[in-house]
């Protein structure tokens, strides 16, 4: 799986926004500090936040106290919440449901090998959220899973 620059950078907004919002419920952050915080094109980041807003993951407000901040409180929104708002369903193939996908000959159970591979994309997506992010929590699975040989070494 490849994470794209959309969502992680969308990602990492919403951890800074669920921060903030920790501290303070009532604050809102400008596109501008969120940018600068993480690093993020503040362009982009503004589209980003657009296409957020929408989906109902966070709210804005113009003016001197205007800004971003979560809509659904960050122990309710989890990483794939973020990236189906922007690349839209977990574990795609070729934007089709891993399900409905039909091979032939020597390929005609590989998909049953997508469907497995977006289980645990799911398994660990679906299962963790901003807060737990913010806060550095992992899920047992995911303990087992960065302990795994090779975990972090890139292939």
């Amino acid at each position: 799986m490849q994470i794209s620059a959309q969502v992680d950078y969308a990602v990492r907004a919403m951890t800074e926004l669920a921060a903030v919002q920790a501290a303070d419920p009532d604050r809102r952050e400008t596109t501008q500090t969120l940018a600068t915080r993480q690093e993020i094109p503040f362009h982009y980041l503004e589209r980003i936040l657009g296409k957020l807003r929408a989906a109902g993951l966070v709210d804005s407000r113009r003016g001197a106290d205007g800004g971003y901040r979560l809509s659904v409180p960050a122990d309710q929104i989890t990483v794939a919440d973020i990236i189906r708002v922007l690349d839209g369903p977990l574990g795609a193939v070729r934007n089709d449901a891993p399900e409905a996908v039909a091979y032939t000959g020597p390929a005609q159970h590989l998909r049953t090998v997508w469907v497995a591979t977006r289980a645990a994309m799911r398994s660990v997506l679906e299962n963790t959220t901003l807060a737990d992010v913010v806060a550095g929590h992992t899920s047992p699975l995911m303990d087992d899973l960065l302990a795994s040989p090779g975990a972090w070494d890139r292939r």
